[in-house]
C-alpha cells in the first residue's frame, strides 16, 4: 500500500494534469467546501483559504485546516466542527472519503478514476493541460556570457545550463523570451592577451591550438602581475599579520569582560583571512621564483600590469593595431565557443557582447553625468550609493570603461530596442554586489519601468575549495568534461548490453544512447 501511496503522490504532485488544472481542481474543492461552511462562520472566504495541496502524501492530496480556528469561534471542539463539515459535504465523485487527523485536520484524497480521467484528457495534448499564461510578458534572459578568449571550463556550465532552462519553462509558459549570451569579448582579457601575444607567443602552437594558445597566454600575463602585486604587498601583509598578532596576544592577557569573548572571535577570523591571504601571495611569488623561465620573464617585464591596462584602453580607444588583432582573435574563440554549445543543444537568439556595446558607452557616461548620479573620485568616474560602502565605477582612471559601464548599456537597449518588461540575469552568487548596484544605479538612471533580476547560484568550486578560474590553470575543461561523461555512460551501455544472450544494440545506437545519457548526466 505505501508503494502505491507513493506512486498515486508521484502522480498527483508531479504527473498530473499542469499547475492549470492542479489549481482548478483545487478551486473546485473550495466550491464544495463553501456551502457545507455556510452558516457557520461570518468569514467563510478566510476558511476557504485554509483548505490547501497536503505538504506530505500521507495525508493526501489536500488539506482543510480550519477546523481549529472555527470551533474557537463556535466554542466546540475542533475534531465535532470538522465532522459536522465532512457530513454536510457533497464531494464524494470527485475524492474518497475525508478523513479527519490529529486535532482536526481534513485530510482529501482524490479518486483515482477521477486522475484518470484528467491523465486520459491531456494524452495527446502537447502542452500537457497546462495554459499559456494571460498576461505574458516579453523578457530577456541573460545566461552563459564566457570570456570568449578562454576555453570554457566546468565553472562556466551552471549559468548555461539553468538559463537555457529558463528560457525553455518561460516559452512554455507563454512568453516571449529572447536568450541573450552577453559574451565577454572586450574587457581586460583582451589587453592581458595582446601583451601575451606580443611579447610571449608561441608560434607553433598559435598554429596548432589559437583557443589554447591565447588561454596560455592569458594566465602567462596574470601570473606575472600577479607575481609583482604580491612581491609589492608582502612586506605590509607580514606586518599587519604581526601587528593583528600582537593586538590578539594583548586582549587575551588582558582583563576578562563582556565584549572580550566577541572580539576575540573576530579577531581571530580576521587573523586566519589575513593568513590565508598572505600564504596565498606567498605561493603566487614561490611558484615565479621556482621556474627560472618564469622569472625571466617577470624581471623582463616589471610593469606588466599596467602596460596590460594600456593595451585595452588602446583597444577601447579605437587603436588599429589593437583592433586588429582583437579581429584575428575573435572568429576562433566564438567558433570554439560554438562547438560547446552545439553539443549541449544549446542556442542564442541574440550573442551581444561586450564589443558591440562601446559605442554607447561614452553617452551612458555623459547621460549618468548630466543627471548628476557620476562625480569623479580620485581620477575615477563613480556612482555613489546609499547603502553601498564601494563606489559603482563606470570609468577607470585610465580612461577605460568598465563592466559596469557596459551593462548599463545593455540595460538601456533591451529597454529601448527589445521592450523588454523583465531582465534575468543567471550569474553565480559571487555578482550578488554588483548587480545590486547596478539595479540600483539603473533606477535612479530612469529604468525604473523594468523588472531586473538576478537569479543568483552556488559557485562551482575546485578541490582546494575555491572557485575555477582559468588564470589559475588548473580547470577542468569543459570539452573534455563532455568526452569523460559521454565515455563512462558508454562503458555502462556496453556492460549491460553484453550482460544479455543476444545484445539488442547496434554500436551506433549504443553511441547514440551513451551521448544522450552522458551529455543529460552533465546538463541536469
Amino acid at each position: 500500500m505505501a508503494y502505491w501511496g507513493y506512486l498515486h503522490a508521484v502522480f498527483f504532485q508531479r504527473v498530473f494534469v499542469g499547475w492549470r488544472d492542479f489549481m482548478n481542481l483545487l478551486s473546485e474543492i473550495k466550491g464544495r467546501f463553501l456551502p457545507a461552511l455556510a452558516g457557520l462562520s461570518g468569514d467563510v472566504a478566510a476558511l476557504l483559504d485554509m483548505i490547501r495541496p497536503a505538504q506530505d502524501a500521507k495525508f493526501g492530496d489536500f488539506q482543510a485546516n480550519f477546523a481549529m480556528p472555527l470551533a474557537k469561534q463556535l466554542g466546540r471542539a475542533p475534531r465535532d466542527v470538522a465532522a459536522e463539515v465532512i457530513g454536510r459535504l457533497q464531494i464524494a465523485d470527485l475524492c474518497e472519503v475525508p478523513e479527519i487527523a490529529g486535532p482536526g485536520f481534513i485530510n482529501l484524497r482524490v479518486r483515482t478514476d477521477v486522475l484518470a480521467s484528467r491523465l486520459s484528457q491531456i494524452a495527446f495534448d502537447d502542452r500537457l493541460g497546462v495554459a499559456a499564461v494571460a498576461q505574458p510578458r516579453n523578457v530577456v534572459v541573460d545566461f552563459s556570457s564566457p570570456n570568449v578568449a578562454k576555453p570554457m571550463h566546468v565553472g562556466h556550465l551552471r549559468s548555461t545550463v539553468i538559463g537555457d532552462s529558463i528560457c525553455r519553462t518561460l516559452r512554455f509558459a507563454g512568453h516571449s523570451v529572447t536568450s541573450d549570451n552577453h559574451i565577454g569579448d572586450w574587457g581586460t582579457q583582451f589587453g592581458m592577451i595582446i601583451y601575451g601575444y606580443r611579447h610571449f607567443r608561441d608560434e607553433s602552437s598559435w598554429q596548432a591550438s589559437a583557443v589554447g594558445e591565447l588561454a596560455r597566454l592569458y594566465k602567462l600575463v596574470n601570473q606575472l602581475s600577479d607575481y609583482h602585486a604580491s612581491v609589492a604587498l608582502l612586506p605590509t601583509m607580514q606586518q599587519n599579520l604581526e601587528d593583528s598578532r600582537q593586538k590578539l596576544k594583548q586582549l587575551q592577557d588582558g582583563p576578562d569582560d563582556e565584549r572580550k569573548k566577541k572580539l576575540l572571535t573576530t579577531m581571530r577570523k580576521g587573523l586566519a583571512a589575513a593568513e590565508s591571504e598572505l600564504q596565498s601571495a606567498q605561493e603566487k611569488v614561490d611558484r615565479i621564483r621556482q621556474s627560472p623561465a618564469l622569472l625571466a620573464a617577470a624581471e623582463a617585464h616589471p610593469d606588466i600590469a599596467r602596460r596590460a591596462r594600456e593595451e585595452t584602453a588602446k583597444l577601447h580607444a579605437g587603436d588599429a593595431e589593437n583592433t586588429a588583432l582583437w579581429n584575428q582573435f575573435m572568429p576562433v574563440c566564438l567558433a570554439a565557443l560554438q562547438q560547446i554549445y552545439t553539443r549541449l543543444k544549446i542556442g542564442f537568439d541574440l550573442t551581444l557582447g561586450e564589443s558591440w556595446f562601446n559605442p554607447f558607452l561614452a553617452g551612458v557616461v555623459e547621460s549618468l553625468q548630466q543627471q548628476g548620479l557620476a562625480t569623479l573620485s580620485e581620477g575615477a568616474l563613480c556612482v555613489f550609493l546609499e547603502g553601498s560602502t564601494a563606489p559603482f565605477i563606470v570609468r577607470k582612471t585610465d580612461g577605460a570603461y568598465t563592466y559596469a559601464t557596459t551593462d548599463l548599456a545593455t540595460i538601456q537597449y533591451r529597454r529601448d530596442q527589445l521592450a523588454a518588461q523583465e531582465v534575468l540575469y543567471v550569474v553565480d552568487s559571487r555578482q550578488s554586489e554588483h548587480f545590486q548596484q547596478l539595479f540600483a544605479t539603473a533606477r535612479l538612471w530612469g529604468c525604473g519601468d523594468m523588472s531586473l533580476k538576478h537569479v543568483s547560484f552556488g559557485t562551482v568550486m575546485g578541490s582546494d575549495g575555491r572557485p575555477y578560474k582559468t588564470r589559475a590553470g588548473d580547470t577542468v575543461g569543459l570539452e573534455s568534461l563532455l568526452d569523460e561523461a559521454i565515455l563512462r555512460a558508454r562503458r555502462i551501455v556496453d556492460e549491460n548490453d553484453d550482460r544479455r544472450e543476444q545484445p539488442l544494440l547496434s554500436a551506433e545506437e549504443r553511441g547514440r544512447v551513451a551521448e544522450i545519457v552522458g551529455l543529460g548526466a552533465v546538463k541536469y
